[in-house]
């Protein structure tokens, strides 16, 4: 059988449930470390419930994916998850999904690794969403999760240093309401709310107009000009400002 008659009969196979989003779709990757628990618990010895090393090779790896070629207007990540809201316009590889999610999840595994020194390895997966209120959700969503997933980690640790049992601190987390979670802590000293905003809430990477000294080699003299780079805002806004916040980056 010829090449060309080999290459057709068989490249269908791959390429028979191929989808491809829709124009006009917001699209959000969201990617998840595989195992990182194992991997920051028995593999790395990271400062427990968060540790500055693990968030800033997070940070290394969202401000990569937002720069490896895709069009990402807004990165935010917390613990081990990473989401990208995509420029409405991103149309790369003709918006196949299954291009986005093995290029990002690939993308994100290659530069954790690099940072790490070792393997670590991301999935991703994409949400379509039809309507910038769904997009506002969706961050608002993560948020709220981050602060959720920040209380009980806090308090688990706490209850570890004191001798708890992996099965005990777990359960007895598990029981306790949101008020009394805070006072499980505010009894040992530690008020939640005054915790870095990073560990509550997760943190943003986007783009903006920043002022940089140059020189101009002509006229021998300091120059000021505008670069576009990536933020880091590790004091993400709240509730309604949070919405007005990501509100932004949809109508931009």
């Amino acid at each position: 059988m010829k090449f060309d008659d080999l290459d057709s009969r068989l490249r269908v196979f791959e390429t028979a449930h191929d989808h491809c989003a829709l124009p006009g779709l917001y699209l959000v990757a969201r990617l998840d470390g595989r195992n990182f628990t194992r991997l920051t618990k028995e593999v790395h010895s990271f400062e427990r419930p968060f540790d500055e090393r693990f968030r800033d090779l997070m940070v290394g790896t969202v401000q990569h994916l937002m720069q490896c070629g895709f069009r990402v207007r807004y990165g935010y990540t917390e613990s081990d998850e990473i989401s990208l809201l995509l420029d409405p316009a991103e149309d790369t590889f003709g918006r196949k999904l299954r291009k986005y999610h093995s290029i990002l999840a690939g993308e994100a595994s290659a530069k954790f690794s690099l940072l790490l020194g070792s393997m670590g390895t991301f999935d991703c997966r994409i949400a379509q969403l039809p309507r910038a209120a769904d997009v506002v959700d969706y961050f608002r969503w993560r948020a709220e999760d981050a602060l959720r997933n920040a209380l009980n980690a806090h308090c688990y640790w706490l209850l570890r240093t004191e001798g708890a049992t992996e099965v005990g601190a777990t359960l007895q987390v598990s029981g306790l309401s949101t008020a009394d979670k805070h006072e499980l802590l505010f009894q040992r000293g530690i008020n939640f709310n005054n915790l870095p905003a990073w560990q509550r809430r997760g943190l943003g990477i986007y783009w903006r107009m920043a002022e940089r000294e140059g020189f101009n080699p002509v006229t021998q003299q300091p120059t000021q000009t505008l670069r576009r780079e990536l933020h880091t805002d590790f004091e993400l806004p709240v509730r309604e400002a949070y919405m007005q916040f990501i509100e932004g980056f949809i109508s931009e």
